[in-house]
């Protein structure tokens, strides 16, 4: 049996969207396609909003440490088992709504964490059960549920990934359906013995500057485990001209699937100057945490694009002023010889 701790976690939430009643949206719109959020749903017309909002309330004892355990449902079971999970549901907008509760199929790509569009299932949100599936609820209302997920005997290994999703329909009168929904995220292991393990590499720190003059540090970061990673970290700086400290400042990076690569980009003030500093970058995905240091200069302010662009119109015609006054100076110069060397009439 599983033990669990109050989790508290805020919600992650998807902003709302809007779709054709009955039609579900697509992850990537063809060419001429309505516009599309982020999420893959066309972009929410003018109308009333429908607001959700959802949260996890437990978290197992073994992972009290682990922080993504407090915001998503993370865990390691062997196949057969079954754990529980309870979450509360909010309904945020400022009428009645009827919340309907659902799992439904994610993946960790390159791109990072990515959710299926609408109901679509997978091996994972089959095997999840919620209750209630749907619930009526009052103007800032908030409802518990629990979540179920029945791993079947015969299951592979592997870790899996769902959406744990709350969602209010509404109609802005012209038959389109404005999609509100938030979700938390599931990362599932399933295999004999212990959990595998997590890990990943720093590389080296680089500063630069962006053509604003932004300076910015960057690190590429390799998942070295066997687990997906959601990082996040804090930058410092210090040892700067004249004693100068900055930080910390907030790293994130997108979902990191197994052995992925990403560059962690973290920008900065623009009044710090060139450097050398002393960086230190620390990251890290629940427990599994990483550091890395080293030494950056970010290299002077780029100077205005205006004043590059000018440069070799300049040039030229300088080239040109003073082809032209050499021209009129040898021109000169021979009707002046000329006329000198013209023969003497005789008296």
């Amino acid at each position: 049996m599983t033990v669990l701790v109050t989790a508290g976690a805020p919600a992650w939430a998807v902003p709302s969207g809007a779709t054709a009643a009955g039609r579900a949206p697509a992850l990537a719109a063809p060419p001429g396609a309505e516009p599309t959020r982020g999420d893959g749903s066309p972009s929410a017309p003018p109308g009333p909003a429908a607001s959700v909002g959802i949260r996890l309330l437990d978290a197992p004892v073994n992972r009290r440490d682990d922080t993504r355990a407090h915001r998503y449902i993370v865990d390691h079971v062997k196949p057969g088992t079954t754990i529980k999970r309870r979450v509360v549901v909010e309904n945020s907008s400022e009428l009645h709504r009827r919340v309907a509760l659902y799992a439904a199929a994610a993946e960790v790509t390159g791109a990072g964490f990515a959710f299926a569009p609408d109901r679509t299932a997978n091996e994972l949100s089959s095997w999840i059960g919620i209750a209630p599936t749907e619930e009526a609820l009052a103007p800032d209302e908030e409802v518990e549920a629990v979540v179920t997920i029945a791993v079947p005997r015969d299951a592979e290994a592997g870790e899996r990934y769902a959406v744990v999703w709350a969602e209010v329909p509404g109609v802005d009168g012209r038959d389109v359906r404005n999609v509100g929904r938030a979700g938390i995220r599931v990362y599932l292991s399933v295999g004999p013995g212990g959990e595998p393990p997590s890990g990943f590499e720093v590389g080296p720190l680089t500063g630069g500057r962006e053509a604003d003059g932004t300076p910015f540090v960057t690190a590429e970061v390799r998942n070295t485990g066997r687990r997906a990673l959601d990082l996040a970290g804090e930058l410092w700086l210090s040892e700067g001209p004249g004693g100068l400290s900055a930080g910390p400042v907030k790293a994130e990076a997108k979902t990191l699937p197994l052995g992925g690569r990403t560059t962690v980009r973290v920008a900065l003030d623009r009044r710090l100057p060139d450097g050398p500093w002393s960086a230190k970058l620390a990251l890290a995905s629940g427990w599994t945490k990483r550091t890395a240091t080293g030494t950056v200069t970010f290299g002077a302010t780029p100077a205005a694009a205006s004043a590059a662009d000018r440069s070799d119109p300049v040039l030229t015609g300088g080239l040109v002023t003073s082809a032209l006054v050499l021209a009129l100076f040898a021109v000169y110069a021979y009707r002046r010889r000329a006329r000198f060397r013209q023969p003497v009439a005789a008296a």
